[in-house]
């Protein structure tokens, strides 16, 4: 055994670079390695889009990108793949590249409820054998450009870290009213449906 009663084989890898996601899976006591598969997100989900996905199919889509490349590197492991896509309305958001984009992010949802669509998927042998889509639903409170601004100066670099400028891990929690949702889906990484197929699958035998 290996980890927190967790079985040898098959070895788990997450196939994402996010270490907010691999900090969920480390804090859960499991044993696994990561690999950054290198998809180009921005160019795959204006494609989907044009082709009529909507967020969850384009997100799983996304997540079996990403799984894919690393399982057919590493076809004996069972590989985990996420994505995670902001949507308010019609707008899907991507991360902002900088200060003046995370403004205008934050501008767009003050005040207004949006939700992280979140997919999950495991492969194994190139083979899909697990999916799950989480949708957590948050109010962001209304906020004075003011607010925004010395929210802005306090975060730092990290606003550009996250889809809609804000980890809600940190400081980011000031500026919702109502979160609904798991915590891990929130932080891009459905944790608790995650476990439950591990075990299922004979991964995990607590």
């Amino acid at each position: 055994m290996n980890g927190l009663l967790q079985a040898e084989a098959p070895p788990l890898v997450l196939a994402s670079g996010s270490a907010t996601r691999a900090a969920l899976l480390r804090a859960a006591g499991l044993a696994f390695e990561t690999a950054a598969p290198g998809v180009d997100e921005a160019a795959i989900k204006e494609s989907a889009r044009a082709d009529g996905l909507d967020p969850a199919e384009c997100a799983l889509l996304l997540a079996e990108l990403k799984a894919r490349r690393i399982s057919e590197r590493q076809p004996g492991a069972l590989v985990i793949g996420a994505d995670q896509i902001l949507v308010c309305g019609e707008r899907w958001f991507d991360k902002p590249t900088d200060r003046a984009g995370a403004r205008e992010q934050l501008r767009a949802l003050a005040g207004q409820r949006h939700t992280l669509v979140t997919a999950i998927l495991c492969l194994r042998g190139g083979v899909r054998v697990w999916q799950h889509v989480a949708t957590p639903r948050l109010v962001m409170r209304a906020l004075s450009d003011v607010a925004i601004d010395a929210y802005l100066d306090a975060v730092g670099e990290a606003v550009t870290r996250s889809v809609g400028a804000y980890q809600v891990e940190g400081l980011g929690i000031r500026l919702f009213s109502a979160i609904e949702g798991e915590h891990g889906a929130i932080l891009g990484l459905p944790l608790l449906p995650l476990l439950g197929f591990l075990r299922q699958h004979g991964v995990l035998t607590d």
